[in-house]
């Protein structure tokens, strides 16, 4: 079976292996195959009258057939289609050996090679395997586009694997095409749409499905200030999806987690990498963001609260083109459960240096229009309006709602709060609050074992790389992020005010008996209620259509 790595020597390839029963053809025109020339039928039709289309990639100009078994062998069918003029390449497809997905392989060969060696070298190791350069790839040092000469076949993955073996080659595999799709979000998901979990029906989503038939938050950037991100997470993966990477702490440009053992729920630093995740993973794998094609500008804050790595992470963000920026930490919350507790009365206001540099973001940033900047409201049962951050009136608080439309127990409330975005909730029998429906929001984790998850199917998936029990205003405040940066994908001439004031109109007024909402339409839990991305989305659209 061919094997491909798109790592380096050192890491896992990845196995093919041959299908018994597709076939692949590529015209020499890149168009379909003709199967009539008017109403006359043309004699490869006959070829695949009994073949079902699989799958075309139109880039490529190749379509794939399934023919039925104990019907004529594919070895048969090659050979009068390959001999038909119109026909280029006719022949079997490989798959995936664990999904059975189809995966094109062409001739051509990424090559790179170590930075330190020499171009004119290069040039002769890859004129020695027969290879042409197409293009010298200018993203990366001593990197190659090439092409085997036609009719090389499968051997061009022993051209590939062969090259990697050499010392001076950091990477190499075979230009492979597999079908692009739309990921949908995840059934788990319950924040996003509504669905079904454990048989039991979950409706108490913020509308992001339904607001994704308009936008995914393609051009928007979100900045995710946080303790770090797992920036080599499949999610996240994709050219262009990570930009600006900060670590404001240690003043580099690697956001990832740096405490690399620490596993479980209150170790390491796994909170950066759900929060991102919650606000715009790719859904490629097994999660799906709010604004799932927007950009990610993960920011790693592993300092104190007050210092100056603080403010320039707010800096950084502005001044990188971030449009929204989520903050998912502030002062140290009250014991929810403990109403009692003194710390429920501390007040912990903002240091002029910290506000500076969020006014900064909210007036400069966006080239003037100003970065949109939120705050999760805190988890302590407790009034926002204590915590000097959240409260601060150039930002957005954001409290948390759960999967029945009330609010979460340990969300704080307040003159502060903004909105409210869905996430987890916790019973509690002294405070008369009900059991939750779900262990909390679906989203990504630190790949591996490094997470909150370790591995099992209990606490997400077996690999560890999603966790099923995310949760606070933590991942609320991303949330909310997320339909910001949906907002701006629509409408991105908006102002930071104007998308403040267009949340307030497109929240859902929930649990209207206790809500305690005023004539303002605003309540102390919820502020002007559960967020609606659809509504947001279409009210973005109406305002930048011509009046």
């Amino acid at each position: 079976m061919p094997t491909a790595n798109f790592g380096t020597k050192n890491d896992p390839g990845f196995q093919l292996e041959q299908s018994p029963d597709l076939i692949a053809v590529r015209t020499q025109d890149r168009r379909p195959l003709p199967r009539s020339i008017g109403s006359v039928r043309t004699p490869l039709s006959g070829e695949l009258d009994d073949a079902a289309l699989v799958v075309s990639y139109p880039e490529a100009g190749v379509e794939v057939y399934r023919v039925p078994p104990d019907s004529r062998s594919i070895a048969q069918r090659k050979s009068v289609l390959a001999a038909a003029p119109e026909v280029r390449f006719a022949g079997h497809v490989l798959v995936d050996s664990v999904t059975g997905e189809p995966v094109l392989y062409t001739e051509n060969v990424f090559v790179k090679f170590t930075d330190d060696a020499d171009p004119e070298r290069c040039g002769a190791v890859l004129a020695a395997a027969g290879l042409r350069i197409k293009e010298t790839v200018d993203y990366a040092v001593n990197a190659y586009f090439t092409a085997a000469p036609e009719g090389t076949g499968q051997q061009v993955f022993e051209i590939a694997n062969g090259l990697l073996r050499r010392d001076d080659v950091e990477y190499c595999h075979p230009e492979l095409i597999r079908r692009r799709v739309r990921k949908t979000i995840f059934p788990q998901q319950w924040h996003l749409k509504a669905t079904t979990i454990g048989g039991v029906t979950i409706n108490a989503h913020a509308n992001v499905e339904a607001a994704h038939a308009i936008t995914r938050g393609s051009g928007a950037t979100i900045a995710l200030i946080d303790d770090g991100v797992d920036i080599d997470h499949p999610e996240f993966a994709g050219i262009g999806k990570v930009v600006a990477p900060r670590d404001a702490t240690r003043q580099t440009n690697d956001p990832r987690p740096r405490d690399t053992h620490g596993t479980g729920p209150e170790k390491g630093d796994n909170h950066g990498t759900a929060c991102a995740g919650v606000a715009c993973a790719n859904g490629t794998v097994g999660a799906s963001g709010v604004a799932p094609e927007a950009r990610l500008m993960p920011i790693r804050l592993a300092s104190d609260l007050g210092s100056q790595a603080e403010a320039s992470a707010f800096k950084w963000a502005a001044d990188h083109g971030a449009d929204v920026i989520s903050c998912s930490w502030g002062p140290a919350d009250g014991v929810w459960f403990r109403p009692d507790d003194p710390a429920h009365n501390q007040v912990v206001p903002i240091p002029a240096s910290t506000r500076l540099a969020i006014e900064h973001a909210v007036t400069n940033g966006r080239n003037g229009k100003g970065c949109v900047v939120l705050f999760a409201a805190g988890n302590g049962n407790e009034s926002v309006d204590n915590d000097g951050y959240a409260s601060f009136g150039k930002v957005i608080a954001v409290a948390a709602c759960n999967d029945t439309g009330k609010r979460s127990v340990y969300s704080d409330f307040g003159k502060a709060v903004w909105c409210a975005f869905p996430s987890n909730d916790i019973g509690d029998p002294a405070l008369h609050h009900p059991d939750a429906l779900t262990t909390g929001i679906w989203t990504v984790d630190r790949h591996g074992r490094a997470g909150y998850n370790v591995g099992t199917t209990d606490d997400g998936d077996a690999a560890g790389n999603f966790t099923n029990s995310f949760g606070g205003t933590s991942s609320a405040c991303p949330g909310a992020a997320g339909v910001v940066a949906l907002v701006l994908s629509v409408h991105p001439d908006l102002t930071s005010s104007e998308v403040k004031d267009l949340l307030k109109q497109s929240c859902d007024m929930i649990d209207p008996q206790h809500g305690a909402y005023g004539t303002d339409g605003r309540s102390d839990k919820y502020g002007f209620g559960r967020l609606n991305a659809l509504t947001a989305v279409q009210t973005a659209k109406k305002l930048r259509e011509p009046q």
